[in-house]
């Protein structure tokens, strides 16, 4: 038996699929079934559609799972995509079947409610919405049909939840530091002194290799370049020495072929390991985190009196600049404002901060105290 054929429609597979002209652009679609009456109407619901479009402006109604899925076919290059897709799972039993149009917060409520009651953490909720919200942005402002509308008219406001417990980060005083590094083994002090010299993360000094390494002989230093492959910003990262960061590199140099920080013949895959921990409690440091050593060295450049540019550079922040090319000057500028934070000769940036104690900051309910009775006054 051939193909059977209606005006508009054609049998393929046992499905029935749109294959017509509206107002000078061809439809083909599936129906998804069987029944040629159910495919005349869809047919006739979509050449309504197409012509509310063409004539008034009106958008095809369109589900959060049809833009769900158009976000993570056009994101495959996001190195977190794996960790959007999964968020997306847990939305789309709550969300998934709702016209993007109608989607609000009040949608989104019984699953905020859902996942507090599963003892989900704040941030994490917010990780969700946040994938939501950015979405919603797409489908009004970039996504397009075919009539050249966006899919929605406009992003309703996606307001995430507020999170009183969030953990700040911590800046480390010279004396913390002097204490917290004598109780390190040496191997992670190294890291940890790489890490609040040059302001890199965990993974880029975990994975630090000789490779990356580039002399400069006019300067008498060397300077590593991480590919963006193992960064977080998928931008090639800069890393600048100052002596202090120079005599890590020195000390590791000829221990391992290819990877700069090692630990009995291997990579070290975290700088946060039992040491680290048994270590800031016998300092009473009990909440410090690795990343805080990052944020301690941007905090001290803006003591020092480094620019903004210079410090975006010199942390391997994302800026508008192409910053693993530089002249000769920049570069000598790079390592000089680096060199101020090194602490070397006893001569360190003054840093005055108001903060309250790593205790004071993990309780669980925040409740007002004087500034006398628990703040203290820090110099960096």
């Amino acid at each position: 038996m051939g193909r059977k054929r209606v005006p508009g429609l054609a049998l393929r597979g046992g499905i029935w699929h749109l294959d017509k002209r509206l107002f000078g652009r061809r439809v083909c679609q599936s129906t998804g079934t069987t029944r040629i009456d159910e495919a005349q109407r869809t047919l006739a619901r979509v050449m309504e559609q197409v012509r509310q479009g063409q004539i008034y402006g009106v958008r095809r109604p369109r589900s959060f799972e049809q833009a769900a899925a158009k976000y993570v076919l056009e994101h495959q290059h996001k190195r977190s995509l794996r960790d959007d897709i999964s968020r997306l799972k847990g939305l789309m039993p709550w969300i998934g079947h709702v016209q993007l149009d109608k989607l609000h917060m009040g949608v989104l409520q019984p699953w905020i409610e859902d996942r507090k009651r599963a003892g989900a953490a704040i941030g994490t909720i917010n990780q969700g919405l946040q994938i939501v919200r950015r979405i919603l942005n797409l489908a009004a402002g970039e996504w397009l049909d075919e009539d050249g509308l966006t899919w929605i008219l406009a992003s309703p406001k996606i307001k995430l939840q507020p999170d009183h417990h969030r953990r700040q980060p911590y800046t480390l005083n010279w004396e913390e530091q002097e204490r917290l590094f004598r109780e390190l083994p040496s191997h992670v002090r190294d890291m940890a002194l790489f890490a609040v010299n040059t302001g890199c993360r965990n993974s880029e000094i975990c994975n630090l290799q000789w490779e990356w390494e580039i002399d400069v002989p006019a300067m008498g230093t060397s300077i590593f370049i991480v590919p963006g492959s193992r960064v977080k910003n998928g931008a090639d990262r800069l890393v600048v020495l100052n002596s202090v960061a120079a005599s890590v590199i020195a000390r590791r140099r000829g221990q391992h072929d290819t990877h700069v920080f090692v630990y009995r013949g291997a990579p070290v895959e975290f700088i946060l390991n039992s040491a680290w921990k048994q270590a800031r409690l016998r300092v009473g440091l009990p909440h410090l985190r690795v990343h805080d050593l990052k944020h301690t060295f941007g905090r001290r450049l803006r003591a020092a009196g480094v620019s903004f540019e210079d410090r975006q550079d010199l942390l391997g922040h994302r800026s508008s600049r192409v910053t693993t090319h530089y002249s000769a000057a920049e570069l000598s500028r790079l390592i000089e404002a680096a060199e101020r934070v090194c602490g070397g000769g006893g001569e360190h940036p003054e840093l005055v901060v108001l903060r309250g104690t790593l205790r004071d900051q993990s309780r669980k309910t925040p409740a007002k105290r004087s500034v006398g009775r628990d703040a203290r006054l820090l110099s960096l």
